[in-house]
């Protein structure tokens, strides 16, 4: 059996350190398992032997929708390029091993390319003979599933088939990409201008000027500055949409309620898009740890749980487009239409609106010109990298103000919590307003209200005022993260749906609380008029919409 060392499963900077416990590569049993020669036996009978000659390329970066391959003698090895485009080996999968990741549940670019070492024997399974083993060979799924899951995290960790990034870590455009990418999934080395020893013989060698920051060097290109659809067409994260092929059902939004409900439809045998703008996970995504979600009594994070809940509905067959906005809602024909911002339509027999809600801005007269900028309207890793060892600022009472506070004081030099109530007791939960006493590093501050930022061209100084006594305060913060109030994703309805007086989805009839006034069109989550703010309401939400859905489209079976 043709062995993988470590030297091959990590960059060549990392080969001599050893593994951290949380690295998939450390668990070699479950991200590069060797299968039983039973479960071997069961999988080659969906195919047929084959053998590749030495250095034959199986499958090469930026294919969709390649073959799964068991291998039965000699091995494939998994290969990415380096940034002078030269291969490097970092995975040799041997006898009773098998490809791929995540990427086989769902029509991205793949980020790998894989090659025989050897005449190598083979059983090659194509896309659809391989969903229909996943879903026979129940034991043999489960194996593969945790493999694929593990095998994206290490190439995350690693910055294994991804791209370079490189800017400022303090600047508003790096750190949304830097966000795009990574809420995606996709792999990248972020080259910081500022901290970064190869920054300067980065931007020399490709004669780029500060000024020109940030660039994505994507195989062997420059992007300047890409949008965020620029980014998922050009790396291959979107995927292609037929606009002749009428879906069974849409769900726009890909929240945790929007998620649900592609999980079940999908799992039901109907067919399902997803259209989400930014990443899986919606506003969920952005939390650091939800320790109140059922089954998780450690926590898990908002971004951790959309990626599992995205593999899952991919797992089924539901197919989810990321970067793509929702413009309008054509409610006046069957099937619907939902037109995209690039101009694509998505038909659609049935609807489910699961495009929740958005953080209020602060209404400070321009604000805005500090968004990315010290202004934040999520605390992941990415946000609490810029401020390690600072004073930062959370505005919001919420759970997702207190997880945030909880998160960032961690890293922080110190968390001060803005509230325009008298304290934290009727908006967030118990769990939380304990943890934020406990700390030493977290001040509450009632009554407060932020009245003034400052700074050029980024956030360098806040001041606060107590609305009882009028007191004020500036202090020399430059990082602030906004999460007060909800502005429901209700725009681009345009007059379809009844919208309560705050712009909610107004739901709900004898056929199923989640039916707006559009026959055919549901409403799940955040969106609607009357929901708990909750990720498990949401999910809950979403699975049983489904029901309804199916009513709908077939009303003689119910």
């Amino acid at each position: 059996m043709a062995k993988r060392t470590r030297s091959e499963a990590t960059m060549t900077d990392q080969a001599t350190e050893p593994l951290d416990a949380a690295d998939p590569y450390a668990r070699e049993a479950q991200t590069f398992p060797v299968l039983p020669e039973e479960m071997a036996e069961r999988i080659a009978s969906y195919g047929a032997p084959e053998t590749l000659d030495d250095g034959t390329l199986v499958f090469e970066r930026g294919q969709r929708s390649v073959d799964f391959f068991l291998v039965l003698d000699g091995a494939i090895e998994i290969y990415d390029l380096d940034e002078r485009g030269q291969p490097h080996v970092f995975t040799v999968h041997g006898p009773r091993q098998f490809t791929g990741e995540v990427d086989l549940f769902n029509d991205r670019q793949i980020l790998v390319s894989g090659r025989t070492r050897g005449a190598t024997r083979v059983v090659r399974l194509k896309r659809d003979v391989f969903r229909r083993m996943i879903a026979a060979e129940a034991d043999i799924g489960e194996i593969l599933m945790r493999a694929f899951i593990l095998r994206r995290v290490g190439l995350m960790r690693h910055a294994q088939g991804g791209v370079v990034l490189v800017g400022s870590g303090h600047d508003g455009e790096t750190s949304r990409i830097q966000s795009f990418l990574e809420r995606n999934g996709y792999p990248l080395r972020l080259i910081d201008r500022e901290t970064d020893a190869d920054a300067s013989s980065f931007l020399e060698g490709f004669h780029l000027k500060a000024e020109q920051l940030p660039v994505v060097l994507a195989d062997g290109q420059l992007l300047f500055n890409p949008s965020d659809a620029e980014l998922a067409d050009r790396l291959g994260i979107s995927i292609e949409i037929d606009p002749e092929h009428v879906h069974d059902v849409a769900v726009v939004g890909g929240g945790p309620g929007g998620l649900a409900a592609a999980v079940y439809a999908a799992s039901e045998g109907l067919d399902t898009i997803v259209l989400e703008t930014f990443a899986p996970g919606g506003q969920a995504g952005t939390s650091s740890k939800i320790e109140n979600y059922l089954g998780f009594p450690t926590g898990i994070s908002g971004q951790a749980l959309a990626g599992r809940a995205l593999t899952q509905a991919q797992k089924f067959g539901a197919r989810v487009a990321v970067s793509r906005s929702v413009k309008r809602l054509h409610c006046d024909q069957s099937p619907y239409r939902v037109e995209l911002d690039d101009g694509r339509r998505v038909s659609a027999r049935a609807v489910v609106v699961a495009t929740g809600a958005r953080y209020r801005r602060l209404e400070i007269e321009g604000s805005e010109r500090f968004d990315g900028r010290g202004l934040h309207y999520a605390a992941t890793a990415v946000e609490a990298r810029l401020c390690r060892s600072e004073e930062v600022i959370v505005v919001g009472g919420g759970n997702s103000a207190g997880q945030a506070a909880v998160f960032l004081s961690r890293s922080a030099g110190h968390v001060h919590v803005l509230v325009r109530g008298e304290g934290l007791a009727a908006t967030m939960s118990r769990y939380l307003i304990e943890r934020i006493d406990a700390s030493s590093r977290i001040t509450l501050h009632a009554h407060t209200e932020i009245t003034a930022l400052e700074g050029d061209p980024a956030l360098e100084r806040v001041t606060w005022r107590h609305r009882q006594t009028g007191e004020s305060e500036t202090k020399e913060i430059g990082n602030v993260f906004v999460m007060i109030g909800a502005q429901p994703n209700t725009g681009w309805l345009d007059g379809c749906l009844d919208l309560d007086a705050k712009g909610f989805i107004v739901c709900g009839d004898p056929a199923s609380p989640y039916s707006t006034s559009r026959p055919g069109v549901f409403a799940v989550g955040d969106v609607r008029s009357g929901s708990v703010k909750r990720v498990a309401s949401a999910v809950g939400e979403g699975s049983v919409a489904v029901q309804a859905v199916h009513r709908f489209l077939d009303p003689v079976a119910d």
